[in-house]
């Protein structure tokens, strides 16, 4: 029986790694057994990002595309809304009004 993937390149997606722990949100870009690759930011500054895109300046933001090597990888989740809780994407709509897809895929077109 084989697995079926349920990540697909373009989805948004929580990557959590170690050494050192970091928590990123992001889109995937690419996922292989090498590791991941991920248009995204680190969640620890997350407020203030919600904060800086709202007020347009989101060229502020600290957005990187990133490859990660699996052996740093300990999980990785789909953006996606859990027993009543919005997903990370949800809420970023909700709170800049811009689409997560389209802020994340623009500023990957103007670093």
């Amino acid at each position: 029986m084989s697995l079926t993937m349920p990540f697909a390149p373009g989805d948004l997606v929580v990557l959590v790694l170690h050494s050192p722990r970091e928590r990123l949100w992001g889109c995937l870009l690419g996922l292989e057994a090498s590791g991941i690759a991920l248009r995204g930011l680190d969640l620890n500054p997350w407020e203030e990002v919600l904060t800086l895109v709202r007020k347009g300046q989101g060229d502020q933001v600290a957005l990187g595309t990133r490859f990660l090597p699996m052996h740093r990888v300990e999980a990785l989740y789909l953006d996606e809304p859990s027993s009543g809780v919005p997903s990370l994407g949800q809420v970023f709509q909700e709170r800049t009004g811009l689409d997560p897809a389209t802020y994340l895929g623009s500023a990957a077109a103007n670093p």
